[in-house]
């Protein structure tokens, strides 16, 4: 059966979309647990080639459910289908792009040619609990309706994410950017779903770059996004301190403010904790007429409480510490980014940016 090989990628985009969110998120998915069970055999097991020829076989079960996704060779039949060439053409280069562990091909590495997806075949493996699980996970696709095999690959591909957050992701290096591509790269990271991570990032470096340009004695302090701020005893997401004296607290945000957030601050941190300085950091959403009139009051008090758009503060800061400052935080982002907390799919948004930028 003939497969049309970019409706077959435009489909893996979409099935990898929802895992991807759902894997950020911690969004459970509905599977049944004989299911989960499979896939735990599937990818522990050291022949990457089982889960990688299923994904083909999950993608050409949802294109037509006419194939026999057992058949992975023209010759094989009229329900046959090319899954060697589906591979090539689109789930191995989608695998490799995606940055997730994966063999130079399943019908090059495990299996030889013209193999049928039957147990007679494990004959002939080594890894026959790996293949037998495969099989499993295959007859589940073959007796699912529609909605439910595309759940199945769903699951398929989240486990797939799931393989690469527990891999070591190489950053993409660079050693110098224009102010205009700082500008695009700020735009399109803070356009990526990270539940908060990357403008707190982005915060931590610009405050660290100004501290190492200008050899302030300031300590950079910040917490993880899920930590409470009344839990912790901190007054905001970031704070900088000199010695004792907290020098500025910042809340970093990608939620509306609101005046009742204004309001609830005030009187939970900037009163709670005498802050002086309090700065609201927002990445696109900006702040109401409303909240900004209660920060106004809050002035004429006393209290300063301020705002600021992420993008645009950390490039009139870039613009004025020069090239040696830009070098400097390009070196504090990427010290940040690469650590175990960072998921895998921000390390893999931001060399898709950088190579966006700059090139191969």
């Amino acid at each position: 059966m003939g497969i049309d090989y970019s409706d077959a990628a435009a489909l893996l985009d979409d099935l990898f979309t929802e895992a991807e969110v759902a894997f950020q998120t911690q969004l459970p998915l509905q599977i049944d647990p004989s299911i989960e069970k499979i896939a735990d055999t599937l990818f522990a097991s050291s022949t990457q080639s089982y889960r990688e020829a299923l994904l083909g076989c999950a993608l050409a079960r949802l294109l037509d459910q006419s194939i026999n996704i057992r058949y992975p060779y023209v010759n094989q039949g009229m329900y046959a289908f090319n899954g060697r060439t589906l591979d090539e053409k689109v789930v191995n280069p989608f695998l490799h792009d995606r940055l997730i562990p994966s063999s130079k091909g399943p019908y090059l590495a495990s299996f030889r040619r013209s193999v049928k997806f039957t147990p007679e075949t494990g004959g002939g493996l080594r890894d026959k609990e790996g293949y037998t699980a495969f099989l499993a996970y295959l007859e589940a696709l073959e007796n699912a309706d529609v909605a439910t095999a595309r759940s199945l690959a769903i699951y398929l591909l989240f486990r797939f994410v799931k393989l690469r957050d527990a891999s070591t992701i190489p950053l993409s290096r660079i050693s110098r950017l224009s102010l205009d591509q700082f500008g695009i790269l700020l735009d399109k990271l803070l356009q990526v779903p990270s539940g908060g991570l990357l403008p707190v990032l982005l915060t931590v470096a610009i405050l660290r770059t100004i501290k190492s340009y200008f050899g302030l004695t300031w300590d950079v302090q910040w917490q993880d996004i899920n930590v409470a701020d009344k839990a912790s005893g901190v007054g905001g997401d970031v704070t900088v301190m000199q010695g004792d004296v907290m020098i500025l607290a910042v809340e970093v945000t990608e939620r509306p403010i609101e005046k009742a957030r204004v309001v609830s601050t005030f009187n939970t941190k900037i009163v709670r904790h005498a802050i002086a300085d309090y700065l609201f950091i927002y990445a696109n959403s900006l702040p109401t007429e409303e909240a900004k009139a209660a920060a106004r009051t809050y002035f004429s008090q006393g209290h300063e409480v301020n705002f600021l758009q992420v993008g645009d503060w950390i490039i009139h800061n870039l613009g004025t510490i020069g090239a040696k400052g830009r070098g400097i935080f390009i070196q504090e982002i990427l010290a940040l980014l690469d650590t175990r907390k960072v998921p895998a799919t921000v390390k893999v948004a931001w060399n898709d940016i950088v190579r966006q930028i700059v090139g191969p």
